[in-house]
């Protein structure tokens, strides 16, 4: 007899996105102002909810676009989130919008990037950070954590290598903990596994903030990078979006790229 899986049940996925958030019923009550026993009976399957009452809770938990399809689903009902490719027509508005912001941060170097940190576009100034690179590490889709640690990438020329891989690893980590997507765990194992264990810093060390100290010839290039996100998506591939922008942490990096 061949065992058949049995699909996941909405009372329990939502028990779980509640115990990662490390909430107890009654807090999750508090912020949705859902009564406990009402909480209780959904979690164990004795009250199916509502399409409505399961993006409450989801909203109430953060629980990511894609995941809330997938709660939906569970509990028998349509997704109501659209997840479309990049060059959908119906994103072309948006993504041209993102696209001007790359241009406009020029000279300095300028990144969109999607959920996993994988490249979607760039403006001018990140090509000549990359010479040197390998070109198995520069085919898209191009992963810019991995292209930052691995030592056929950017590592061997970032004179600060421990401190930019902690940052790195803190920043997937995080993102992991968020979404708890398989890939952002397997991201972050890869980079302490190309560092050998799991890099460790002084974040204070240095500076003000945390830069990226790329050398380029004789110079050393210092970055420091900001990171913006769409807040009002209602697409889950735009939800993951996010712009990384690069600025001059000194003169020198400023007169090299101006």
């Amino acid at each position: 007899m061949t065992a058949v899986a049995e699909s996941p049940q909405v009372g329990p996925l939502l028990r779980e996105w509640r115990e990662r958030r490390r909430f107890s019923q009654q807090e999750l009550s508090n912020r949705s102002t859902v009564s406990t026993r009402h909480l209780s009976r959904v979690e164990t399957g004795r009250a199916h909810p509502t399409p409505e009452m399961i993006l409450h809770l989801a909203d109430n938990l953060e629980v990511p676009l894609r995941e809330r399809n997938r709660l939906l689903l569970a509990a028998g009902y349509a997704p109501r989130y659209q997840d479309r490719a990049w060059d959908d027509a119906s994103l072309a508005v948006v993504m041209d919008g993102l696209r001007s912001l790359l241009d406009a941060h020029l000279p300095y170097p300028a990144l969109l990037l999607d959920d996993h940190w994988d490249v979607v576009d760039a403006n001018a100034a990140v090509a000549a950070l990359l010479d040197g690179c390998g070109p198995a590490l520069v085919e898209p889709p191009i992963n810019v954590v991995r292209l930052c640690v691995h030592p056929d990438g950017l590592a061997p020329r970032i004179a600060n290598l421990d401190q930019w891989a902690a940052h790195l690893h803190h920043q997937v980590r995080h993102r992991a903990e968020r979404t708890h997507d398989p890939r952002h765990r397997a991201l972050a194992a890869e980079i302490a596994d190309l560092r050998g264990g799991v890099p460790r810093t002084d974040p204070a060390a240095g500076g003000p903030v945390v830069t990226m100290q790329l050398r380029l010839g004789e110079r050393t290039l210092r970055m420091f990078s900001t990171s913006a996100q769409l807040t009002t998506a209602t697409d889950a591939a735009l939800e993951g979006l996010h712009l990384e922008t690069f600025l001059p942490a000194d003169e020198e990096t400023r007169a090299f790229f101006g």
